[in-house]
């Protein structure tokens, strides 16, 4: 190789060298695990939901520099799971007990717990089953966010009901979360009696509910629709039991709960006026259906 090519090779690495000491860190990294879900069009579309927030995290007006990574299966390169400031769940009940190796995955979610990572899990994400759970109830989920909802447990049954007109109203209006959302009312699937530990009466250490809702309406009862816990570990915990229709996502107020509650999780700081968004048409993430409708019904075979 001659001198000149020599100096050309080096002077070219060391741009490469500088150009990457010049681009930004970014200031946390969101990794959102989405899980199976058989639910009809237009209700939970768990993908398009994961490539919607995957969107709006790295688009958020007054909150720069969050990078998001969407996996539709197990992520299994330790690297990503690591580098993860705190990680969303989207499923048909808590995505690490419906996909393979459920007890690798607790294990794995349990270091990254440890760590201090937040999580955050949005609807049914935040429900677990009777076979998931020990017959008192526990499991690391009661832990990492505070609460669940216990969809035909033996200690514990939650409700699950589309309201019309179901009032969303703050709870805790000097939580990080809270801020630059106000009471709505919306037509979804709030699950209400939802389970916070053995003590019904008392939230654990740490646990803070952030919005409630007076449910059902013939028997009204102010019921916790969305809490949060900071943990022991150093790490914080989100969960809220909507949206059930996907066309919700396009509800500002319930939009910035959510990222609000996704940046205080990532330990950022939640502006005063809460995170802004401009949204895109729903259909830009490619759901099934913005709109709920039935499930086709499968063709019949003809026997032969």
């Amino acid at each position: 190789m001659s001198i000149h090519r020599l100096l050309f090779s080096a002077a070219f690495a060391l741009a490469g060298v500088a150009l990457a000491a010049a681009a930004p860190a970014p200031s946390a990294r969101v990794l959102i695990i989405v899980g199976p879900s058989n639910h009809p069009p237009g209700s939970h579309e768990v993908a398009a939901s994961g490539r919607l927030l995957e969107h709006c995290v790295e688009h958020m007006i007054n909150l720069t520099g969050v990078q998001a990574d969407v996996f539709y299966e197990w992520p299994l390169d330790p690297a990503v799971r690591k580098a993860a400031s705190t990680v969303i769940l989207l499923g048909d009940t808590f995505p690490a007990m419906r996909m393979p190796e459920a007890q690798r995955n607790l294990a794995q979610l349990a270091e990254m717990m440890a760590r201090g990572c937040g999580i955050v899990c949005v609807h049914y994400s935040t429900g677990l089953k009777a076979e998931d759970v020990a017959d008192d109830g526990e499991h690391p989920l009661l832990h990492w966010t505070g609460g669940y909802f216990a969809t035909r447990c033996k200690h514990h049954q939650s409700v699950a009901k589309v309201f019309p007109d179901a009032t969303i109203s703050p709870a805790a209006p000097g939580h990080p979360i809270s801020r630059g959302w106000r009471e709505f009312a919306i037509h979804d699937e709030p699950y209400y009696n939802n389970y916070f530990g053995r003590d019904g009466n008392r939230l654990m250490p740490g646990v803070t509910a952030l919005a409630t809702s007076m449910l059902p309406p013939e028997s009204p009862k102010r019921e916790i629709v969305a809490w949060s816990i900071e943990r022991r570990d150093t790490g914080r915990g989100f969960a809220i039991v909507m949206p059930h229709f996907y066309r919700n996502w396009q509800n500002e107020d319930l939009r910035r709960f959510i990222l609000n509650g996704i940046a205080w999780t990532a330990k950022l700081a939640v502006p005063a006026e809460g995170v802004r968004t401009e949204l895109p048409d729903l259909a830009t993430f490619a759901p099934e259906s913005v709109e709920p409708k039935p499930r086709a019904p499968k063709a019949k075979t003809e026997k032969k």
